[in-house]
């Protein structure tokens, strides 16, 4: 919710807040948003199916952890990543570096 929230301060819509991979692998091929911020684990599912989707359709995206987690699948070691703590100076500097990588 934080996220969201600073999200917000910075100009930004929330298209899409999911709470799972399915939903997540859905809205990410429905698209109709810029960006996207992936949580690396989604209730204990590791999202790269998501970012699949993403990356088929040309879409940006971040991706968010609490750390500790293995590095990404190679196909997306370029993704910016967003480590906890979530600060608005740490978020808007990697949505610069997604949107300029597309």
């Amino acid at each position: 919710m934080m996220l969201e929230d600073f999200l917000e301060t910075l100009g930004h819509r929330i298209h899409a807040s999911c709470d799972n991979l399915s939903e997540a692998v859905e809205k990410c091929e429905e698209g109709g948003f810029d960006i996207a911020i992936l949580d690396v684990n989604l209730k204990g599912e590791l999202i790269w199916p998501a970012a699949s989707a993403l990356q088929e359709r040309g879409i940006p995206f971040v991706i968010a952890s609490g750390g500790h987690v293995e590095p990404p699948p190679a196909e997306f070691a370029d993704a910016p990543l967003l480590e906890k703590p979530y600060t608005i100076d740490r978020i808007a500097p990697v949505l610069e570096r997604a949107a300029a990588a597309a």
